[in-house]
Protein backbone atom coordinates (compact mmCIF):
# COMPACT_ATOMS: atom_id res chain seq x y z
CA UNK A 1 0.00 0.00 0.00
CA UNK A 2 1.51 3.44 -0.73
CA UNK A 3 0.33 6.59 1.20
CA UNK A 4 -0.33 9.73 -0.30
CA UNK A 5 -2.63 12.67 -1.42
CA UNK A 6 -6.22 12.81 -2.90
CA UNK A 7 -6.92 16.51 -4.37
CA UNK A 8 -10.94 17.55 -4.51
CA UNK A 9 -11.91 20.17 -7.42
CA UNK A 10 -15.20 21.90 -8.07
CA UNK A 11 -18.23 19.80 -7.15
CA UNK A 12 -15.92 16.88 -6.16
CA UNK A 13 -14.75 19.16 -3.63
CA UNK A 14 -18.12 20.56 -2.59
CA UNK A 15 -19.02 16.78 -2.11
CA UNK A 16 -16.32 15.82 -0.51
CA UNK A 17 -16.55 18.38 2.02
CA UNK A 18 -12.13 18.70 1.54
CA UNK A 19 -9.92 19.88 -0.34
CA UNK A 20 -7.48 17.56 -0.07
CA UNK A 21 -6.84 14.14 2.37
CA UNK A 22 -4.81 11.14 2.26
CA UNK A 23 -4.76 8.07 0.52
CA UNK A 24 -3.67 4.62 1.82
CA UNK A 25 -3.84 2.48 -0.95
CA UNK A 26 -2.20 0.11 -3.75
CA UNK A 27 -4.30 1.06 -6.73
CA UNK A 28 -6.59 4.16 -7.74
CA UNK A 29 -9.64 1.66 -7.31
CA UNK A 30 -8.85 1.42 -3.92
CA UNK A 31 -8.01 5.25 -3.13
CA UNK A 32 -11.60 5.71 -4.87
CA UNK A 33 -13.39 2.96 -2.66
CA UNK A 34 -12.17 4.82 0.34
CA UNK A 35 -13.43 7.68 -0.49
CA UNK A 36 -16.80 6.38 -1.40
CA UNK A 37 -16.74 5.00 2.12
CA UNK A 38 -15.54 8.26 3.88
CA UNK A 39 -18.01 10.33 2.10
CA UNK A 40 -21.32 8.43 1.04
CA UNK A 41 -23.86 10.38 -0.69
CA UNK A 42 -22.93 12.78 -3.15
CA UNK A 43 -19.61 12.32 -3.61
CA UNK A 44 -20.75 8.85 -4.79
CA UNK A 45 -22.40 10.70 -7.68
CA UNK A 46 -19.94 12.94 -8.61
CA UNK A 47 -17.33 10.67 -8.85
CA UNK A 48 -19.19 9.02 -11.26
CA UNK A 49 -18.65 11.67 -13.68
CA UNK A 50 -15.37 12.74 -12.09
CA UNK A 51 -11.79 12.15 -14.73
CA UNK A 52 -8.65 11.84 -12.57
CA UNK A 53 -4.60 12.52 -12.98
CA UNK A 54 -2.23 10.32 -11.31
CA UNK A 55 1.26 12.58 -10.49
CA UNK A 56 0.01 14.95 -13.66
CA UNK A 57 -0.77 12.07 -15.83
CA UNK A 58 -4.09 11.44 -17.15
CA UNK A 59 -5.95 7.87 -16.14
CA UNK A 60 -8.02 8.19 -19.47
CA UNK A 61 -10.20 4.41 -20.20
CA UNK A 62 -7.48 2.61 -18.12
CA UNK A 63 -9.53 0.18 -15.54
CA UNK A 64 -9.04 1.81 -12.31
CA UNK A 65 -7.79 -1.17 -10.32
CA UNK A 66 -5.18 -0.89 -13.13
CA UNK A 67 -3.92 2.12 -12.52
CA UNK A 68 -1.10 1.67 -9.46
CA UNK A 69 -0.51 4.43 -6.95
CA UNK A 70 3.41 5.88 -6.00
CA UNK A 71 4.40 6.59 -2.17
CA UNK A 72 4.29 10.47 -1.83
CA UNK A 73 2.03 10.50 -4.92
CA UNK A 74 -1.14 12.85 -6.14
CA UNK A 75 -4.64 11.80 -7.02
CA UNK A 76 -6.29 14.73 -8.87
CA UNK A 77 -10.31 14.65 -8.49
CA UNK A 78 -11.71 16.74 -11.58
CA UNK A 79 -15.14 16.87 -12.11
CA UNK A 80 -16.70 17.95 -15.59
CA UNK A 81 -15.62 21.58 -15.72
CA UNK A 82 -18.06 24.41 -17.47
CA UNK A 83 -16.76 27.06 -19.46
CA UNK A 84 -15.57 27.71 -23.25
Amino acid sequence: MAKGTVRYWAAAKAAAGVAEEPYDAGTLAEALDGARARHPGELVRVLRRCSFLIDGDPVGTRGHETVPLAEGGTVEVLPPFAGG
